[in-house]
């Protein structure tokens, strides 16, 4: 009961740092997607290098698992990039809630590619979280609905990158992956980042250092989260993040979602619901 009352706290310090990350993200104002993914990972780089070589391990991870980190890293790079897009323009819980789909996902891509099967009650969770999806999105068909499917992508390819994670298992450490997609994509964001370089403020550079800390504190007490207690019995508190997100955009930005928003987050809160209800059904009784 302790260790499960640890892993509940630090799911939800984890659900908190990464609102503030994206309103940290908003803050600095409009700087390009790339200078900011740049300088969240070059923090996040030199805060996990550091854990890395304190542990006194390998930096890049043992070379048998390399082409699993570089996968990893990729297409977490490129949802990063897809994903602080939309926060840019975005309603900050629209963009968060559009990034939470990240669960269903991984789901699908474990069935094709680990090759686990779907629970009865995940067939129909899927379709219920993707009609919310919709709400959330309101597809126009024009130029206005691109913002919401980079966030939408943005769970797509940040799901392809946790399913290569879990497939990592315990081959690698958790700093060592952390690490190694910070460097991966401060290296791959770098001559992006100085190709479109916008000068700063020094209030941009401050919310860019916090947005780098922040995005670690989140990383780092979600893992150790999971740590105290299985994945299935507190993940659903990862939708915080999106009540989190709320509440610093009213308070911060003034903004409120609209209705058919609102409805959206609620299918896809009901569909994590019905999963991990479910899910713990199912522990209980193979207990």
């Amino acid at each position: 009961m302790v260790e499960k009352r640890k892993a509940v706290i630090y799911m939800l310090i984890s659900s908190l740092a990464f609102a503030t990350m994206g309103a940290f993200v908003k803050l600095a104002g409009d700087l390009p997607t790339v200078q900011k993914v740049f300088s969240r990972n070059f923090i996040s780089m030199l805060i996990a290098g550091s854990i890395v070589l304190y542990n006194k391990k390998p930096l890049f991870g043992e070379k048998k698992n390399l082409k699993y980190l570089l996968i990893r890293s990729a297409l977490g790079t490129a949802g990063m990039l897809a994903y602080f897009y939309s926060i840019d323009h975005l309603l900050l819980s629209d963009s968060s809630m559009l990034n939470k789909l990240n669960p269903f996902f991984v789901s699908i891509f474990a069935f094709f590619i680990l090759k686990e099967h779907f629970s009865k009650i995940q067939i129909p969770a899927l379709f219920i979280a993707f009609t919310g999806a919709v709400f959330i999105i309101k597809p126009e068909f024009d130029m206005s609905v691109i913002p919401a499917l980079l966030g939408l992508s943005s769970a797509v390819l940040a799901a392809g990158a946790y399913t290569t994670v879990r497939f990592l298992g315990g081959r690698e450490e958790f700093y060592t992956i952390v690490f190694f997609f910070s460097f991966f994509s401060t290296m791959v964001t770098l001559p992006l980042m100085v190709t479109f370089f916008e000068p700063m403020n020094w209030n941009q550079v401050l919310f860019l250092v916090l947005t780098g800390i922040v995005a670690s504190i989140g990383q780092f007490t979600l893992t150790i989260a999971y740590k105290h207690a299985p994945a299935g019995e507190i993940s659903i508190l990862n939708y915080t993040n999106v009540l989190f997100s709320g509440i610093i955009g009213y308070f911060l930005f003034d903004s409120i979602p609209d209705f058919l928003s609102i409805v959206g987050y609620a299918l896809i809160i009901s569909a994590a619901l019905l999963i991990y209800i479910n899910a713990n059904n199912r522990r209980k009784k193979l207990n």
